[in-house]
């Protein structure tokens, strides 16, 4: 079940730019593990199904995140707790924790747009950006349908061919050869099918002026209120990174703001605003895990 994308694509467009700027704007600790954490249950939600898929990518950037933790002491050397010498070089604390802070910040972005690729799917942006930018929004629905297409394409491609009986050398030579024939095969078809999209729409009248669009989308009220909420908290959270309350150094000695009072509320919001969709999926199992009971 994904009980997030079933809300309209005006809120869940908005909730992204909004989850997306505040994951990248600021390397706060309590913002980046907010973050990460509303990106990775978010993910593990949708793909609850799936274990397997979650347990490749979860090991994927649990690695990710301790080899990035553990290369950036190597180029940087700033920080005044040092922790022991590696070549000369010091090693230092602040290091260590800026390399895992970039970690954080780069998996928890990952994983937004992973969730986004799921969510916001093409005739949504197309429902969104049709009207305004018609051209643009389908270049780029094109393209990120494209994506997951192209993964799905090399796979065909690259078993076809092995059972032409094309890869039948195991040297390196072979396989660049291999691989310079999935390629052109992949770019060909990529080609024909953007022709033929393009043609398939221009034939509908896609674009044209006056043309009217059938949309399956309706505004009801819980997409108000998400909405609200969704601008409430992100008001909220623009009012103290402007005020400094989400401002960190980790060069040449960590440091932090502490806004008094009013840090505790900011730092809450944080969760709430990134825990949303999370908590939407996990609401909706749970009352559909009650119904099945009751029947």
């Amino acid at each position: 079940m994904k009980a997030f994308a079933a809300y309209h694509p005006i809120v869940l467009f908005f909730y992204y730019i909004a989850v997306l700027i505040f994951a990248m704007i600021t390397m706060h600790p309590v913002l980046l593990a907010a973050s990460t954490a509303g990106a990775v249950l978010l993910f593990i939600c949708m793909y609850a199904r799936r274990p397997k898929v979650i347990a490749k990518n979860l090991l994927y950037y649990l690695f990710l995140f301790l080899l990035l933790s553990a290369v950036n002491p190597l180029f940087s050397h700033d920080g005044e707790r040092i922790l022991f010498f590696m070549n000369g070089n010091a090693v230092t604390l602040e290091a260590i924790i800026y390399g895992a802070a970039i970690a954080l910040l780069m998996i928890s972005v990952m994983f937004w747009c992973k969730c986004y690729n799921e969510v916001m799917t093409s005739d949504k942006f197309l429902y969104l950006f049709g009207k305004a930018i018609p051209k643009l929004s389908l270049i780029l629905s094109m393209a990120l349908r494209f994506l997951p297409l192209f993964k799905s394409q090399i796979g065909k491609i690259h078993q076809a061919q092995k059972t032409m009986g094309l890869y039948t050398g195991d040297s390196f030579v072979e396989k660049i050869r291999s691989s310079f024939r999935v390629f052109g095969a992949i770019l060909t078809w990529s080609l024909e099918n953007a022709v033929d999209t393009a043609d398939s729409m221009k034939a509908r009248g896609y674009g044209m002026k006056g043309r009217t669009n059938f949309s399956v989308f309706t505004f009801r009220l819980r997409d108000g209120i998400l909405l609200a909420v969704i601008l409430a908290l992100s008001g909220f959270l623009a009012v103290g990174i402007r005020g400094g309350a989400f401002w960190f150094q980790y060069y040449p000695y960590i440091a932090g703001a502490y806004t008094g009072n009013l840090q505790i509320f900011y730092d809450i919001a944080a969760f709430l605003l990134m825990m949303l969709p999370a908590a939407i999926e996990v609401k909706e199992n749970v009352k559909w895990k009650l119904l099945k009971s009751k029947i």
